[in-house]
């Protein structure tokens, strides 16, 4: 995997093997000429907020799909890919019938990159890795006009 803005990731490789094959359909990658340049992870989760056990976990009767990573590969950062890849991927969860929203936990410092993508910050989030804090975030996918590409997002 990439690694993350801070250096630091929760997410590591035997976790991200794992969702792939539990649930391959929450997961986008973005490749240029063969090589992967993006991807997001996800899985379903079905409580209201995440807990430590989301970090390992897929619920499959879940209505909420659990961001784990949004990873851009260090030298295609600041182009634009991580919100179009995330807008790409909300768009595919609307297509989704069981999913309602997607969460994700966040550093502070990217919340508002998030909150630009249409996501709202519902407060501290009770999972912590380390020394890392996390914002509890979420972003309805029903319900809801679909944003366009161009909103910034």
């Amino acid at each position: 995997a990439f690694i993350s803005v801070s250096g630091d990731c929760p997410l590591h490789l035997r976790e991200i093997r794992h969702f792939l094959s539990l649930c391959p359909e929450l997961s986008l990658g973005w490749f240029e000429e063969g090589r992967l340049v993006a991807f997001i992870i996800g899985s379903l989760w079905d409580e209201d907020r995440l807990s430590q056990a989301a970090l390992t976990l897929h619920r499959p009767r879940g209505t909420a799909v659990h961001i784990h990573v949004l990873a851009v590969h260090r030298a295609s950062r600041q182009q634009g890919k991580g919100s179009i890849l995330l807008w790409r991927y909300l768009q595919h969860l609307r297509g989704l019938p069981v999913v309602r929203r997607a969460l994700l936990m966040c550093e502070d410092f990217l919340v508002p990159f998030y909150a630009k993508c249409g996501f709202e910050a519902l407060g501290p989030c009770e999972v912590s890795v380390g020394a890392l804090a996390f914002t509890e975030m979420q972003c309805a996918v029903r319900g809801h006009a679909l944003v366009r590409r161009n909103s910034g997002c």
